[in-house]
């Protein structure tokens, strides 16, 4: 198996000329984003080209009911079919659907993305209807046509804690996932301040634990490329000293750690 790594673009300030081609002297192998305006659309695809990115596109449902939120999801996902992606990252729904209501939402978005062709990854984020371990269990159990992109990082902020009581949950994900978020979150919040720093050491290697189930589980399926983005984000994610928001890390570099980090915990796993 091999590991394709993804770097957002949530944060970068450069010009795409310009970060495209420093990301891929950093290693990274595709760009994760949301879908770029019209205007800039073929000046994207082009500088995807230009560099051999792959790509992961990422798309936000919207709306105040369960069919607007399908119809976001709808009309979004047949614009990301344009861009050729490899996957589509999907931040779905509401957590304030009922049980009922965020089985319809899964149940149909499952139909539309086997329509449209794409396969489909929805977040374990805050805010959505995979918040939480146990609702996502539940979902993954009522429809098997449903696939993760894998962000333990929300729940531990969600759950207060290093989520280990949960462990059963994680594989269960795990078997479904097709795409991780390699941020490290902490009881307090989604982020902690600097993965490098000494006090957060196990934070960073309770996730790891999590993540080698994924990629375990992946092998056992026989998956060729497993896929990972540093997603460590920018202020307010990236925590500012008071009175002067100046940030406590430095986000390239610790996008860049966390990267080389992991791809360097891959190869000894599956050498």
């Amino acid at each position: 198996m091999q590991l394709m790594l993804f770097r957002h673009l949530w944060g970068v300030g450069d010009p795409w000329e310009r970060a495209f081609g420093e990301f891929v002297q950093e290693g990274y192998t595709g760009i994760e984003t949301g879908l770029p305006q019209d205007d800039q659309a073929a000046r994207f695809r082009d500088l995807l080209s230009a560099h051999q990115l792959g790509y992961i596109a990422q798309i936000f449902t919207g709306g105040q009911t369960v069919a607007e939120h399908i119809d976001s999801f709808r009309r979004q996902l047949e614009r990301a079919a344009s861009f050729s992606p490899r996957t589509v990252v999907c931040h779905g729904g509401s957590d304030v659907f009922s049980p009922q209501e965020a089985e319809q939402f899964f149940r149909e978005a499952v139909r539309i993305e086997t329509a449209v062709g794409l396969p489909v990854a929805h977040e374990t984020h805050r805010g959505r209807i995979l918040f939480h371990p146990r609702i996502t269990a539940a979902m993954l159990e009522a429809l098997d046509g449903l696939k993760l992109c894998c962000d333990f990082s929300h729940w531990v902020c969600v759950c207060e804690r290093l989520i280990h009581d949960q462990v059963d949950v994680i594989r269960q994900c795990a078997r479904r996932a097709l795409h991780l978020h390699a941020r490290v979150g902490y009881e307090e919040g989604p982020q902690v301040p600097d993965p490098t720093a000494p006090e957060y050491q196990r934070h960073v290697e309770a996730h790891e634990q999590w993540w080698d189930l994924v990629w375990d589980a992946q092998a056992e399926a026989g998956v060729q490329v497993s896929t990972l983005t540093p997603e460590f984000g920018p202020p307010g994610y990236l925590h500012t000293l008071p009175h002067t928001n100046v940030p406590v890390a430095h986000l390239r570099s610790i996008c860049n750690w966390q990267a080389r980090r992991q791809a360097e915990r891959f190869v000894r796993r599956f050498a």
